[in-house]
């Protein structure tokens, strides 16, 4: 099946792949959380496929008792246990086991430092100290980062987007009253706010994303309404309401494509602010529960611990690189629909 995409769409591809520099951060970015949405295949302390006594077991996606691989107690089997894994290991059983033999919060009570252990063959960037395998929470907790990030961004981008549209497109007193809604929001102490909230709740990432959305839907306000303020006057505008068109409909199929050009624009940075904030709320410890592995966690557990080295570098450099290369794409998006941008072809 061929998809036919307009000139100008082409052109707006043309200039994004033209910037390199965004156009390799933006698959170097989509290859490691790619990588990190199957975490669970990859830093686990559960097989992924094992066979014992001719039957087949997932116990990555489903939980079994010692007595279902043959042991003598009805209770759910610890695969990290020693006596859990030589019943795997009797002759004819086989297990497929991740590459890294721990998840976020695995515990190796086994470590033959005190923790935090450095990085040794055993755990490649050591260990924090509980003795959680470092690379098996920067896995777990890059995942959890950006799909917050996301989450939010795409949340507060939709409230956004119709707050800036009805004061761009309707203006007059209805465009006053609502950037003095925007004007006081804006201007309240949202980490005061965590704190109380902080303290009266245990946060979760649902509580947490839905406190966060009430006051990071300001950022694209101010775009939106300038291009709705900019277009609402357009001939094309005021033909559809000559010719009796909603004003809904203008709005959502006229003015909408138009004001997403500048949109799409800040969508790379708006998500950049969204993971800082969360790693700034884990460091402060206002943001997901302690046991939850995050960048900010991380971070925390750097500072708490500076002669580990290693803990304080893996979460800087994780956090550097990530912002870095969504930077490099808002750049080349920046540039693709840029109209005075024309790339020349080959």
């Amino acid at each position: 099946m061929r998809v036919n995409i307009s000139p100008i769409n082409q052109r707006r591809w043309s200039n994004f792949k033209a910037n390199k520099r965004g156009y390799y951060s933006l698959w170097i970015f989509l290859t490691l959380f790619g990588l990190s949405l199957f975490a669970e295949f990859i830093a686990n302390d559960r097989p992924i496929l094992m066979q014992h006594d001719g039957s087949l077991y997932m116990p990555i996606f489903f939980s079994y008792s010692e007595r279902d691989l043959g042991g003598t107690h009805d209770i759910k089997a610890d695969f990290y246990d020693p006596h859990v894994r030589s019943l795997i290991e009797q002759e004819g059983n086989w297990a497929i086991w991740p590459l890294i033999p721990y998840r976020y919060d695995t515990i190796n009570f086994a470590i033959e430092e005190p923790a935090p252990a450095p990085p040794s063959q055993q755990h490649l960037l050591g260990t924090d100290d509980g003795a959680k395998d470092t690379l098996a929470r920067l896995i777990y907790g890059f995942r959890l980062s950006v799909a917050f990030g996301l989450a939010l961004t795409f949340l507060s981008s939709i409230i956004g987007i119709a707050v800036g549209a009805v004061q761009g497109y309707f203006g007059g007193n209805i465009d006053l009253f609502g950037q003095r809604i925007v004007e006081i929001w804006q201007g309240l102490p949202v980490l005061f706010l965590l704190i109380i909230l902080a303290s009266i709740v245990e946060p979760n990432f649902l509580w947490l994303l839905g406190l966060l959305v009430l006051f990071s839907w300001m950022s694209l306000v101010g775009v939106v309404r300038a291009e709705f303020l900019r277009a609402r006057n357009f001939d094309f505008v005021r033909a559809a309401k000559a010719l009796g068109v909603s004003n809904g409909t203008i709005m959502w199929r006229h003015v909408l494509p138009n004001a997403m050009v500048a949109t799409l624009t800040f969508l790379p940075f708006v998500l950049n602010g969204s993971i800082t904030t969360l790693t700034a709320l884990d460091f402060l410890g206002f943001g997901l529960p302690p046991t939850a592995p995050s960048l900010g966690e991380l971070l925390a557990q750097g500072q708490a611990n500076v002669r580990a080295p290693w803990l304080g570098l893996t979460g800087f450099f994780t956090l550097a690189v990530t912002l870095t290369l969504l930077i490099f794409v808002g750049e080349a998006v920046r540039d693709a629909f840029d109209p005075r941008k024309v790339v020349k072809q080959d």
